[in-house]
C-alpha cells in the first residue's frame, strides 16, 4: 500500500466508507459547503413535499470525495423514502437494471454511483424508466422474441458522475435538476473538520484546523483522512492537542506539504524541473522518470497539480508553469509557461 499516496487520494481507501458513514451528516442543513446546491435542492424537495410526488430526477456531477453521495443519502432522508444504492459498473445487463426497478416502491430513491460507467443495454432500459415508469422485458431470442411492457412505481434517480462528459446526452436530459459539486474553499473545510472534530472526541483549535484544511486539497473527503492521521500523531506525542505546530509536523510526517502536495506530486514537478528544464515533456517519459505508470500520473497527481496553476497540458507535452519553479524554491526561468503574465500582475501593480 503507498500510504502516502492513499493519504490524498480523494477515492475511498480499504475499510474508510464505514469511517465516513458515522461523521455523513443526515440532513441538508447539516450539510457543508456547495451552498448553491443546497439552496436549489432544498426548493426541489420541498416543491416535492407539497406536491405528495416523487421529484425530478437528480444528476449530481463533480470530483470524488466532495459529497455526492451523502446528498443521495440526505434527498431520500428529507423525502422520508427509503433508498436503493447501486454503481454503474455493477449494471452490465439489462437484466441487471431489470431486477432493481421492478422491486422499487412507491416513492423510493434509486441511486447510481459512477452512472456513466452503466453498459449500454442498461442505459437504454433507463431511458423509458425515468420518463414513463415503464421496462420492456424481452422474453425469448432471435426472431420469436417478444416484448412485455412493465410498469413500475413511481420513483427519484439519483446519480452521481465524476465525468459528467461521458453522460450520453439522451440521458442527461432526462434528469429534471443538474447539480455540479465544487471544490471546497479552506474556509469550508474548517468547518468539516470542526464538526468532524467533534464526532470524534478530537481537541482541535482554530489554527489546528486552518492547518489541516489547507492541505486538504478542497475535499472533505481528504480532510477528514488527514484529521484521523494527525489525531494519532497528537495522542502519541503531543497529548491529544491539535494545535497548528502538532497537525504542522504531522502532515509533514506524511509528506503533504503545505499546499497539499504529497510526494508523487512533487517527484513530477522535481524531475520536469530538474531533468528537463520545465517541459516539454511526454506523459511516458515523465512516468518512467518518476517511476510510476502512465495511468497513475494522468489519473492521479496531474489534476491537482493542473488545477493549482502547477503543470500545464500542451499538445507538446507537460509543462511546468512559473507558479511550479517558485514552490520548489527554485527561480523560474524568463521563458517559463506563464512567466509573462506574473511579471505583468507586478508591472501593473
Amino acid at each position: 500500500m503507498n500510504l502516502d499516496r492513499d493519504l490524498v487520494s480523494p477515492e475511498p481507501e480499504g475499510d474508510e466508507r464505514a469511517i465516513e458513514a458515522a461523521l455523513r451528516p443526515k440532513r441538508l442543513a447539516e450539510f457543508i459547503g456547495q451552498a448553491r446546491v443546497r439552496e436549489q435542492l432544498s426548493l426541489v424537495l420541498e416543491s416535492a413535499l407539497r406536491r405528495n410526488r416523487p421529484p425530478d430526477h437528480v444528476l449530481m456531477s463533480g470530483g470524488p470525495g466532495l459529497g455526492k453521495t451523502t446528498l443521495a443519502m440526505i434527498i431520500a432522508a428529507e423525502l422520508g423514502a427509503p433508498l436503493r444504492m447501486t454503481s454503474g459498473p455493477a449494471l452490465e445487463r439489462a437484466g441487471d437494471l431489470a431486477a432493481i426497478l421492478s422491486t422499487l416502491a412507491e416513492g423510493e430513491v434509486l441511486f447510481i454511483d459512477e452512472i456513466h460507467r452503466m453498459a449500454r443495454p442498461a442505459e437504454e432500459m433507463l431511458y423509458l424508466a425515468m420518463e414513463d415508469f415503464r421496462v420492456d422485458i424481452i422474453v425469448g431470442k432471435g426472431p420469436g422474441a417478444t416484448s412485455i411492457p412493465l410498469d413500475i412505481a413511481p420513483f427519484t434517480l439519483v446519480g452521481a458522475t465524476t465525468r459528467a462528459g461521458l453522460l450520453p446526452a439522451p440521458l442527461r436530459d432526462r434528469f429534471g435538476f443538474t447539480a455540479h459539486m465544487d471544490f471546497y474553499e479552506a474556509a469550508e473545510l474548517e468547518q468539516v473538520l470542526y464538526r468532524s472534530a467533534r464526532l470524534m472526541s478530537v481537541d482541535l483549535p482554530a489554527d489546528g484546523a486552518w492547518e489541516i484544511a489547507r492541505r486538504s486539497r478542497g475535499t472533505p473527503r481528504i480532510a477528514n483522512r488527514l484529521l484521523r492521521r494527525v489525531r494519532d500523531f497528537a495522542e502519541v506525542r503531543a497529548e491529544g492537542v491539535v494545535t497548528r505546530e502538532v497537525a504542522a509536523t504531522a502532515l509533514d510526517l506524511y509528506e503533504v506539504d503545505a499546499e497539499g502536495l504529497d510526494r508523487l506530486d512533487r517527484a513530477v514537478l522535481g524531475v520536469l524541473l530538474r531533468r528537463f528544464g520545465g517541459g516539454p515533456v511526454g506523459l511516458s517519459t515523465l512516468a518512467v522518470a518518476v517511476g510510476e505508470e502512465p495511468e497513475t500520473v494522468e489519473v492521479v497527481a496531474e489534476p491537482f497539480l493542473v488545477r493549482q496553476g502547477l503543470l500545464a497540458r500542451t499538445p507538446r507535452g507537460r509543462v511546468a508553469t512559473a507558479a511550479a519553479w517558485t514552490h520548489l524554491g527554485l527561480t523560474p526561468p524568463p521563458d517559463a509557461f506563464g512567466a509573462a503574465a506574473v511579471a505583468t500582475l507586478f508591472d501593473d501593480t
